[in-house]
Formats: C-alpha cells, sequence, structure tokens
C-alpha cells in the first residue's frame, strides 16, 4: 500500500474519479500543505491558509502504479492552469502532486516531463513533499457519491471511458 496527494481544482471530482478505479484502497478529501492546522474549508476558501485542496489516495501499486496515477490525474485537469479548474479560481484550486516517499518525486516529474513534451505545453503543476494533511469536513467526503448531480468540473465517465479506450 502507498500513498499520494492529488491537488487539481475542487477534490470532489479528483475523489469521485479516482475512487472508481481498480487499485484504489481508501481516499478522503481535505487540505494539503497548509500554513496554519486544521483549516476550515472557509479559511482555506480566504486563500489565507495557502492550503490546496487536495486528495488523499491510498492505492495497492501493484494494480495502479504511481506512473499511471499521475498520468490519469494529468488527463483529468488543466496541468497548465495556474489557481483554477473550471469554475474553481484560488489558490486552493491550484495543481499539485505532493508525496510521502522522496523515490516517488522522480516518477511524477518525470511523468510531468512526458505530458509537457506530448501536449507541447509547459505545466504549473507543484511536485512538491507533503507538508501535511488535514481531512476535509464530513460533507465534503464523498460529496459525488451522495449528490450525484454536484457541479463536478471533471466529467468522470468520460474520462474514464477515454483512458481505457
Amino acid at each position: 500500500m502507498a500513498v499520494i496527494y492529488l491537488a487539481g481544482g475542487c477534490f470532489w471530482g479528483i475523489q469521485g474519479y479516482f475512487d472508481k478505479l481498480k487499485g484504489t484502497l481508501y481516499s478522503q478529501v481535505g487540505y494539503a500543505n497548509s500554513a496554519v492546522r486544521n483549516p476550515s474549508y472557509e479559511f482555506v476558501c480566504s486563500g489565507n491558509s495557502r492550503a490546496a485542496e487536495a486528495l488523499e489516495l491510498y492505492y495497492d501499486e501493484n494494480l495502479l502504479p504511481l506512473r499511471e496515477i499521475v498520468g490519469r490525474f494529468l488527463s483529468i485537469i488543466n496541468p497548465c492552469a495556474l489557481n483554477f479548474q473550471g469554475n474553481d479560481i484560488g489558490t486552493q484550486y491550484r495543481n499539485g502532486v505532493y508525496f510521502v516517499r522522496e523515490s516517488d518525486e522522480s516518477i511524477i516529474r518525470e511523468s510531468l516531463r512526458q505530458w509537457e513534451k506530448k501536449h507541447n505545453a509547459k505545466a504549473v503543476t507543484e511536485v512538491e513533499q507533503l507538508q501535511n494533511f488535514y481531512p476535509a469536513e464530513s460533507y465534503h467526503q464523498k460529496y459525488l457519491e451522495k449528490n450525484p448531480l454536484g457541479y463536478c468540473h471533471i466529467d468522470i465517465e468520460s474520462a474514464l471511458k477515454l483512458w481505457n479506450d
């Protein structure tokens, strides 16, 4: 079992997408790399926490390797968007991949380089070691599962189909 933290706009869609993948063992949404301890959603939205809305993803490396996770992640966000995704605007919606194991950094960076080369574009996705992670309030957890018609900047079903084709 391994863990990675993914930030790419509203965390509801990131969780909704990755929860559908074989190899996902556990996920929860929350706030990564915050400058304050245990920030609330409202405080994160103020921009004063410096936290990113993120998904904590525990996964089975044999079924879902990190290289595939990063590739899938980059396919569902706009890696070139600075501090926004879809209609979500603010530093809390920035793109980032936050790692715990130092050995993961080279895989993440190489995946980003490959994406940039393929798309002839410069990504602004942060790649940093995780400093902290605070779980979001309970109403945010599995939000799209509880609210299937809730807003999401990711078309989850189309993204799953495109990756599998």
